[in-house]
C-alpha cells in the first residue's frame, strides 16, 4: 500500500489549467522532491496536500485515508513555507512552541518538544531571541523545527531554501538531508533548484505543465532522461542538443555526425533526429570514434574547471573541462556511449 497517493488530480484557476490527470503514488518514509520550471504546478500540488488549496477533481490519500476534504489541522501535515512566517513579537521558544500551544498540550510536554527540536537543529542557544536577531538560515532552522514538534506523517517543504544566499543553501541542504535521515519521515520538497533536488531526493519527480514528465531516483533521470525537457533540465551545464540535418542521415540505423559515419544498432532514422551529449562528456584529450575541431568562442573561467562555448551545426554547445587552453582551434571528442538519440517529437530514441 503506498503511504501517498495521487490518483487522476486536477486543478485550474478560472481557464487555466495547472495540474492535469496527475497520478502518483510514493513510499513510506522516502524523499521526494517536486522540480520543474516556475508554473508547472508544483507549489500548487502542495498546497492542495496541505489543504491550503481546493482540489478540483481526483483524490489525495494518506496511509489509504481520504484527505479531499479534511480540515489543513486534522491532516497531521507540517508545512514550511519559503517566507519563514515567524512572529516577530515572539522569541524562538515562543515561536516554536505556538502550534503545540494552539492544541492545548500541557506546558511540560510543550517544553519536551521544543528543547528536543532545537537540539536536533542545534539552535538550543537560540531559544530567547527574536526573529530579527537571527540570519536567514537559523530563521529556516526555526521553521523547521516548528514543523518537527507537531510530530507529522508528512513534511512539505515550499522552496525552504530559496531566500538563502549560495552558502547557506549548501549548508541547510546537509542539514536538511540529516534530519530526514534522523526522523525517517516523508518529505515532499518541492524546488526549481537542480541541485537541491539531486542532492536531497530518494525520488525525483519532473513537472512541466501540470505533468509529470519522469518520476525517478536522480541517477537515473540524470543518466536516463526521457525526453529533451529532462535531458536539458536536469545537468549543469545543461545536456547540449543538437539537430541533425536530413542530409546528415545516412540510411535508417547510421547518421553522419559532425564528418563522422557512426552506425546505431536496431535503429530507424526516418524523421528528425536529435543528438544529445552532456558538457562533462566531451573529452579534449581521450580519442573515440567522434573527433570534431572546433573553433573556441568564449571561455568561462571557474577556477576548477572552465566552461567553453563553440557551435556545432549553427547550435551553440558547452563543454565541460579542467584543462588550461591556450588555441583557439581545437579538438573534441564525442565518446559514442555518451550520446542521447532523440525523435523528431524530441523523445528518447532506443539504441
Amino acid at each position: 500500500m503506498a503511504f501517498l497517493k495521487f490518483e487522476d488530480i486536477d486543478k485550474s484557476f478560472g481557464k487555466n489549467n495547472v495540474i492535469s490527470k496527475f497520478n502518483l503514488e510514493v513510499e513510506k518514509g522516502k524523499f521526494i522532491v517536486l522540480l520543474g520550471p516556475s508554473g508547472c504546478g508544483k507549489s500548487t500540488l502542495l498546497r492542495m496536500i496541505a489543504g491550503l488549496e481546493k482540489i478540483d477533481n481526483g483524490k489525495i490519500l494518506l496511509e489509504n485515508n481520504l484527505l479531499n476534504d479534511l480540515l489543513p489541522s486534522k491532516r497531521q501535515i507540517a508545512m514550511v513555507f519559503q517566507s519563514y512566517a515567524l512572529y516577530p513579537h515572539m522569541n524562538v521558544y515562543q515561536n516554536i512552541a505556538f502550534g503545540l500551544k494552539s492544541e492545548k498540550i500541557p506546558k511540560n510536554l510543550i517544553k519536551d518538544k521544543v528543547i528536543e527540536a532545537a537540539k536536533i537543529l542545534k539552535i538550543e542557544q537560540l531559544l530567547d531571541r527574536r526573529p530579527k536577531e537571527l540570519s536567514g538560515g537559523q530563521r529556516q532552522r526555526v521553521a523547521i523545527g516548528r514543523a518537527i514538534t507537531r510530530n507529522p506523517k508528512l513534511f512539505l517543504f515550499d522552496e525552504p531554501l530559496s531566500n538563502l544566499d549560495a552558502a547557506l543553501r549548501s549548508e541547510m541542504r546537509v542539514e536538511i538531508s540529516k534530519l530526514h535521515k534522523k526522523l525517517k519521515s516523508n518529505i515532499i520538497y518541492v524546488t526549481h533548484d537542480q541541485i537541491e533536488a539531486m542532492t536531497l531526493a530518494d525520488k525525483i519527480v519532473i513537472m512541466n505543465k501540470g505533468n509529470i514528465e519522469q518520476f525517478g531516483s536522480p541517477d537515473d533521470i540524470y543518466n536516463n532522461p526521457k525526453n529533451v525537457f529532462v535531458a536539458e533540465f536536469i545537468g549543469n551545464p545543461k545536456m547540449n542538443i543538437i539537430k541533425i540535418r536530413k542530409e546528415d542521415i545516412v540510411n535508417k540505423d547510421t547518421l553522419n555526425l559532425f564528418n563522422n559515419r557512426i552506425k546505431f544498432e536496431n535503429s530507424n532514422f526516418i524523421n528528425d533526429i536529435y543528438v544529445g551529449i552532456r558538457p562533462e562528456d566531451i573529452s579534449l584529450e581521450n580519442k573515440s570514434e567522434i573527433a570534431v575541431e572546433i573553433s573556441i568562442e568564449l571561455i568561462e573561467n571557474l577556477g576548477s574547471e572552465k566552461i567553453i562555448y563553440t557551435y556545432l551545426n549553427d547550435t551553440e554547445i558547452r563543454i565541460k573541462s579542467n584543462k588550461n587552453i591556450k588555441d583557439k582551434n581545437i579538438t573534441i571528442y564525442l565518446p559514442r556511449n555518451k550520446l542521447y538519440l532523440f525523435d523528431s517529437n524530441k523523445n528518447r530514441l532506443k539504441t
